[in-house]
């Protein structure tokens, strides 16, 4: 590994901030273009003392280099790092691989030469699924994406993964216009659109008739590692209902309803009376709909437990509020609202209110008739500034920029990481400022490098990518690379895993607390809902070129 300089091993953006961190104590560097030659020399600052990766950095700033090419950085009498780009394109091909990274997650389908290269498999999980409460009743579930490195597919992950990749495709359209090689690409709608209609007729299957959402299908046991798709025979299950995913599948379907709309008009119809469907659930079943979810005895597969569902149910007022206008849903909304008990800015698959405040806000500076609730909506407003400015000022505090805190690096670090930067982001578009770019695109450099292990947590990208992920297909398909364009967990202080814990002495500085091993799913899974993130904030980076 080279770590000398540690950056995004991507490249920068001309006219962003530019910078690379090191352990090297010296006093200058230089940054040599593709023939060698010096075109600019700075000084290191520092030293930095850093307690969650336990080191002394300095920093070096070559902002000034604003010229598309391909550099590196030399520190005179200590050595040279890996090359990197300075150009409007340097995350095109990220943001692909990320999205396309949903293709190959697809469950119920053969992902065919044509469109999924080395990385094959047959059609898999196409029998019927059994009613846990009532093994008689049996029906198919088909379609949609395995969630991460099992083949599970889970309700409330998968909505907050469709929120973030619509939002993407709302607030950057213009980044999404090259296919990805799916499918469907060269129809009539984006491929992201194509991609996430996918998973939404796959959440349909997940609706009782009485509006009621099941919480996952699964098997009762996660297979081996070493198990492709197609050959995980075991009998699947739909988990009972829940709250949470009745709510969240609400509110997503709401949104998807509205996105929709215009482009694909009958999915839409379908998708909004699909939200009505599980809202009406809520009014009629009011004790259900306020319980949270927990594994029954004999299911061991990802439990997504959520003892606090009324963040689901804000996000879910708040979104049919913003698709239908009536007005109803938005008192809803804020009446939960102030009876609180849950994060109204959190995003995650557990802490959803942030989404449900998204809607609010994002509703409110465009629709008209709001009346008086318009001056509501300043309170949750101001929180969300409020955060974000709390946000900046971590990442302005660290070398690295990264708005984490030693408690923050935990399972899924890199998803907190990008939600984080998305906060910052929206923060900037609902004033109508840039104040947080630096900050928001730092979170992403993060990603690609620029952390203490230079480790680009995205699998085929950078001079040390991520490359045994704990995926079943990578492990079980042959192929030695794999797919590109998985993002991992991240580092994870707990060690919840014998990998880490093997591999990782306790008391390893939290931003540590990372290992590239395939037994590791701690720190070294994949996600869907760790990608949508990715996608929104590599959409952000590349809108920024534009």
């Amino acid at each position: 590994m080279n770590a000398l300089v540690r950056m995004n091993q991507l490249g920068y953006l001309p006219g962003m901030r530019k910078w690379f961190v090191t352990d090297v104590k010296a006093e200058e560097f230089e940054v040599l273009d593709a023939e060698g030659t010096c075109v600019w020399m700075g000084r290191l600052e520092g030293p930095h003392m850093l307690p969650a990766s336990a080191e002394t950095v300095f920093v070096g700033d070559l902002s000034a280099v604003d010229q598309a090419g391909l550099y590196t950085i030399r520190i005179p009498g200590v050595g040279t790092g890996p090359a990197f780009r300075i150009g409007p394109d340097v995350y095109i091909d990220v943001q692909q691989a990320l999205l396309k990274f949903f293709y190959y997650q697809r469950c119920g389908t053969d992902l065919l030469p044509q469109y999924a290269g080395a990385w094959t498999h047959a059609a898999c999980h196409l029998g019927d699924c059994i009613d846990y409460e009532q093994p008689q009743l049996r029906r198919p579930s088909p379609g949609g994406w395995h969630d991460a490195g099992d083949y599970g597919k889970y309700t409330v992950a998968a909505a907050v993964t469709v929120a973030d990749l619509l939002l993407a495709y709302e607030c950057f359209p213009q980044v999404f216009a090259i296919p990805v090689g799916i499918p469907e690409s060269g129809g009539d709608i984006p491929d992201i659109l194509s991609e996430v209609a996918y998973e939404l007729r796959w959440l349909w299957t997940m609706q009782r008739a009485d509006g009621a959402v099941y919480h996952k299908v699964t098997t009762k046991e996660f297979p081996g590692l070493g198990v492709m798709p197609e050959n995980d025979l075991a009998p699947l299950y739909f988990a009972p209902v829940s709250a949470a995913a009745t709510g969240a599948f609400a509110a997503v379907m709401a949104m998807a309803a509205r996105v929709y709309r215009t482009v694909h008009p009958e999915l839409a119809t379908r998708c909004l009376q699909a939200a009505r469907r599980a809202y009406h659930w809520r009014e009629e079943n009011p004790q259900a709909a306020s319980q949270g979810f927990i594994n029954p005895p004999d299911i061991h597969t990802g439990e997504y437990g959520d003892v606090v569902v009324a963040d689901e149910w804000y996000w879910a007022s708040a979104e049919l509020w913003r698709a239908t206008g009536d007005m109803e849903y938005l008192a809803a909304a804020q009446r939960i609202h102030a009876e609180g008990g849950f994060d109204s800015l959190g995003l995650g698959w557990a802490d959803v209110g942030g989404y449900g405040t998204l809607a609010l806000l994002l509703g409110g500076a465009r629709e008209s008739g709001l009346g008086t609730d318009a001056d509501w909506l300043a309170g949750p407003s101001r929180a969300w500034q409020e955060r974000a400015q709390s946000l900046a000022a971590l990442s302005q505090a660290n070398p690295y920029g990264v708005c984490l805190d030693e408690p923050d690096y935990i399972w899924g670090s890199n998803m907190v990481l990008l939600h984080r930067a998305m906060h910052l982001i929206f923060a900037d578009r609902l004033a109508q400022t840039d104040t947080y770019r630096e900050q928001a695109l730092a979170q992403l450099h993060y990603l690609l490098g620029c952390n203490p292990l230079a480790q680009c947590y995205v699998s085929g990208f950078g001079y040390r990518p991520m490359i045994h992920p704990h995926h079943r297909p990578s492990v079980a398909d042959g192929v030695l690379e794999p797919v590109p364009g998985m993002v991992a967990g991240g580092p994870n202080r707990h060690r919840q895993d014998e990998a880490a814990r093997a591999r990782l002495r306790e008391g390893t500085p939290p931003a540590r607390c990372y290992v590239d091993d395939e037994g590791s799913y701690s720190t070294n899974e994949v996600a869907i809902y760790w990608n949508a993130p990715a996608v929104f904030v590599a959409a952000y980076a590349n809108a920024s070129k534009i």
